[in-house]
């Protein structure tokens, strides 16, 4: 979040705000770490080295270190945002109370199914017990990790262990604190759109849903650049027709502050989020 008078508006999509931003000295470690994987040697330039690379290496040899890195549960990357460092000079929580977002139209949302992204692949997710889950929880809720699990496993009856945390990682990292901010802003009297897109593959063996990043092809109309995606499925007029509405409300907003038949939202109410399916 900034104060740049250059910004005018803000759109927040699907912003992992529960994400705490990286300690400095892990950071460090995870970069020393990656340049030891590629084979670059200490005290060497590691800008001059690593443009010297293809970008192939660089991907794949990043994979690699999410991979060594990996805990089951945890969807932080190797590398993320620093806190104190250019671009992360504070955390959102003291950003917002300092009124950096003020007199800025707000546009913020999330998809409906998130987490599915980072943890229906997770063989250790998918095969956790219902104990192994509130062992797990512990890291984000300590004492109340059993409170947690029963809280959502009370609102998904049917849902396994992995559905049941997966959920819980939706609202952890995506959409509490996006409403959060909604709220705060909204309360300041700001103008404040909220969103959920909701839109899932009628074809979706994976059960990702409404997963993270699955709006992305409606709103840009890049359908044709996800061939064969789970997150997609097949893609005809209606998907077409609802990525020109939801395409149409994001760019009246860029354009304007506004969009016209969106109301905006109102602190913790429910029905001022619009629904996109």
């Amino acid at each position: 979040m900034t104060s740049i008078g250059l910004v005018t508006r803000v759109l927040l999509q699907s912003g992992p705000f529960g994400l705490p931003p990286q300690d400095p000295r892990d950071a460090a470690e995870n970069a020393e770490a990656y340049l030891r994987l590629l084979g670059i040697p200490a005290g060497a330039d590691p800008g001059k080295a690593l443009r010297a690379l293809p970008a192939g290496q660089l991907l794949s040899t990043y994979g690699q270190l999410a991979g060594r890195l990996a805990r089951p549960g945890n969807a932080a990357p190797p590398m993320y945002p620093v806190l104190g460092a250019p671009g992360m000079p504070r955390t959102w929580q003291r950003a917002l109370a300092d009124g950096a977002l003020e007199g800025k139209p707000l546009l913020i949302g999330t998809t409906e199914d998130e987490a599915t992204a980072f943890f229906t692949f997770d063989p250790h997710i998918q095969n956790l017990t219902a104990a192994g889950t509130v062992g797990l929880l512990k890291d984000q809720a300590g004492d109340h990790a059993q409170e947690l699990y029963d809280t959502y496993a009370a609102r998904l009856p049917q849902g396994t262990p992995a559905q049941i945390f997966t959920a819980i990682g939706t609202d952890g990292l995506f959409r509490d604190d996006a409403l959060r901010i909604a709220d705060h802003h909204a309360a300041g009297g700001n103008a404040t759109h909220v969103y959920q897109f909701d839109y899932r593959p009628a074809e979706d063996p994976h059960a990702l849903g409404a997963t993270h990043c699955g709006e992305l092809p409606f709103l840009f109309n890049t359908f044709d650049a996800y061939p064969d995606s789970p997150m997609l499925g097949t893609v005809g007029d209606a998907q077409r027709a609802l990525g020109r509405v939801f395409g149409g409300a994001v760019a009246e907003f860029v354009r304007t502050g506004s969009v016209h038949d969106w109301l905006p939202y109102a602190p913790a109410t429910a029905a001022r989020v619009r629904h996109f399916a």
